[in-house]
C-alpha cells in the first residue's frame, strides 16, 4: 500500500479525488490546493473539453448529455491512467449528475468525491467577476437545476464553498485519512 504524506496529515493509498460542483464554487482553486497537499498530478476537466463544447457554452447554450459524453470519457481516462500507474490524482470537474459520476467511477472504482457548494448570489457573483473563462453567468440556473447531491453509496463529502480554499482542502484531507481507515484492505 502505498502512503501519501501531506505536510500534517498522512493518507493512506493514493487517491483519485474529484472536486466538483457547478461553476463559481472554487472548484479548481481547491483541487489545485488540495494535488499539491497530497502530492499528486492535478487537471482540470475544463482543458478537456472538445472545442465544440467550448463554443457551445460560450454562446449560452448549456451542454446536452450527447455533448458530454466523450469529455466525461476523456475525464474517466485520465483518472483511470491515475488510478492504474499508482500516483492518483486530483480532477477539477463539474460532475453534476450521479449518472456522470458512475462514469467516472468505472474508470477508478475508489474515487472519492469533494462536492462544493454556495449560494446563488454568491456565485453569480463570482462568475460575473472572473475573466477569461468560458462559462457565462447565463448558464449558472441550468447547472443549479442538474445538480445531484452525492448520493448514498457514493464516497465523498459535501462542503459550502463559501469558506476559503484552504479551509476546504483541511475537510478533505480529513476525509479522505477517514475514508482510507474505513476501507483499509485488512478490514
Amino acid at each position: 500500500m502505498t502512503v501519501v504524506e501531506s505536510t500534517q496529515h498522512p493518507v493512506s493509498r493514493v487517491p483519485c479525488v474529484v472536486v466538483m460542483g457547478v461553476s463559481g464554487t472554487g472548484k479548481t482553486t481547491t483541487a489545485r490546493l488540495l494535488a499539491r497537499r497530497l502530492g499528486v498530478p492535478f487537471a482540470d476537466a475544463d482543458d478537456l473539453h472538445p472545442r465544440a463544447n467550448i463554443d457551445k457554452m460560450a454562446s449560452g447554450l448549456p451542454l446536452d448529455d450527447s455533448d458530454r459524453e466523450p469529455w466525461l470519457a476523456a475525464v474517466g481516462d485520465w483518472l483511470r491512467a491515475r488510478a492504474a500507474d499508482g500516483t492518483g490524482g486530483v480532477m477539477a470537474c463539474s460532475a453534476l449528475k450521479r449518472r456522470y459520476r458512475d462514469l467516472l467511477r468505472a474508470g477508478a472504482p475508489g474515487t472519492y468525491f469533494l462536492l462544493l457548494t454556495a449560494d446563488r448570489a454568491e456565485l453569480l457573483a463570482r462568475i460575473t467577476g472572473r475573466t477569461g473563462h468560458f462559462m457565462p453567468a447565463a448558464l449558472l440556473d441550468s447547472q443549479l437545476a442538474a445538480l445531484e447531491p452525492l448520493q448514498p453509496g457514493e464516497h465523498g463529502v459535501a462542503l459550502h464553498g463559501s469558506r476559503n480554499a484552504r479551509h476546504a482542502v483541511e475537510v478533505a484531507v480529513r476525509a479522505l485519512r477517514e475514508h482510507a481507515a474505513e476501507h483499509r484492505p485488512d478490514r
